[in-house]
């Protein structure tokens, strides 16, 4: 059965110290009120090693925001997958539209991050999506299909279990727009099928396949009561305590 995942992407907010107070008033209140979703939190980098230390032994998981696929190097900026383990994270946001659109990061890159964060027991969080153009031109499906074939190129079926999907179509993301629960569910069936046909039912009975895309308290209910869709992928309506706390006390 696929697991539930709440996942708040941060992006570039909250210092440490920031980042220390949400992460105590999370932790307290899902002691005091568990859920049965996986929650995680991609912080800043800055942040990671505090972040770990003050949720070890708790209920809420660390994702980083990004990962370099080589093991080490002249890369000035990044940060590998050993790095991202040294740190403390289970999970990795993987193709977000932010970094395909304002980083340049092709399939072919996606493809060699998720490779390495399999390598080193990382779970990705490969993300896809259309743009509005794209839908409008009835090309949402072809633009699934050649993210997800070319994102996922040469991943062995036993390791297709290890992967979130997260739909995130680029016109809804903090935009205020969000996609009808229809056309996640749509879309989300349309990803289980393809993947379903490459890999064998078997391979993909357990995969998640959660949304992203102006996600609020507001319209959480109505999203996850689809049946096809198996969690969230929370942008600014995540960087407010409560507001994120609602979300993962849906209804």
């Amino acid at each position: 059965m696929a697991k539930t995942f709440i996942v708040a992407n941060w992006k570039m907010n909250k210092t440490t110290g920031q980042a220390l107070e949400y992460a105590r008033g999370l932790k307290a209140a899902l002691l005091q009120n568990p859920v049965s979703a996986v929650v995680v939190i991609a912080p800043p980098f800055t942040g990671m090693r505090a972040l770990a230390e003050e949720l070890k032994d708790s209920a809420v998981c660390l994702a980083a925001q990004n990962m370099h696929p080589a093991a080490r190097g002249a890369f000035t900026g990044e940060i590998s997958g050993e790095m991202v383990v040294d740190a403390g994270c289970r999970y990795c946001i993987i193709g977000h539209s932010e970094r395909r659109q304002l980083f340049g990061e092709d399939n072919h890159l996606i493809n060699a991050k998720i490779t390495a964060a399999l390598n080193y027991g990382v779970m990705p969080i490969f993300c896809i999506g259309e743009t509005l153009a794209s839908r409008n031109a009835g090309e949402t499906f072809s633009v699934l299909s050649k993210q997800l074939k070319e994102g996922l190129n040469k991943i062995p079926a036993n390791d297709i279990g290890k992967i979130a999907i997260a739909y995130e179509p680029v016109w809804a993301i903090g935009t205020g727009l969000t996609a009808t629960p229809g056309q996640v569910h749509e879309a989300h069936s349309f990803i289980r099928n393809l993947l379903s046909e490459i890999y064998g039912e078997k391979a993909t009975a357990d995969l998640s396949i959660i949304y992203g895309g102006s996600v609020t308290a507001a319209n959480i209910s109505s999203l996850m009561a689809e049946k096809e869709i198996n969690g969230v992928l929370v942008g600014s309506a995540s960087l407010d305590l409560a507001s994120f706390l609602a979300i993962v006390n849906f209804k």
